[in-house]
């Protein structure tokens, strides 16, 4: 599972000319999912990025988290994350087949809900997603697990 964290001033996901998501200062953040991925990468990278303390304190250092500020989390599925670039034309083959990431999204996303306000993209459509990036500041966050 991969996450392209970006804190952001102001967000917004738009899906047929219609703002499906749309937050203030907080978190945007591109969801995708690999083909081994579970609930566990998912429960685990949920936990992570709610405490992820990435915003600025008192004395201008990045110790405050998007809950410590009352922000909020712009959730933006995006399989592209999985794509290979080996050759010049991106393979996708490690991405999650649609029909599990969409339940793998929605499932990380309630994660995400129990601690904090989430809005979302919309899965599997063409989203135009606007974002002024703070700072800037984006953060990889990645988690595979091994059986």
């Amino acid at each position: 599972m991969k996450l392209v964290v970006q804190r952001v001033t102001n967000a917004s996901v738009e899906v047929d000319g219609k703002t499906v998501g749309e937050i203030g200062e907080g978190l945007m953040v591109l969801v995708g999912f690999g083909v081994n991925d579970t609930t566990k990468e998912a429960d685990y990278l949920a936990k992570k990025l709610v405490k992820l303390r990435i915003f600025q304190d008192e004395n201008g250092r990045m110790n405050k988290s998007v809950k410590d500020i009352n922000g909020k989390l712009l959730l933006v599925p995006q399989f592209t994350l999985y794509g290979s670039t080996k050759k010049n034309r991106p393979s996708f083959h490690n991405a999650l087949n649609p029909d599990e990431a969409t339940e793998l999204f929605d499932y990380f996303t309630n994660q995400c809900r129990q601690s904090i306000d989430v809005e979302t993209g919309e899965f599997g459509a063409y989203m135009k997603v606007s974002l002024l990036n703070n700072g800037p500041v984006t953060i990889l966050l990645e988690k595979e697990f091994e059986d």
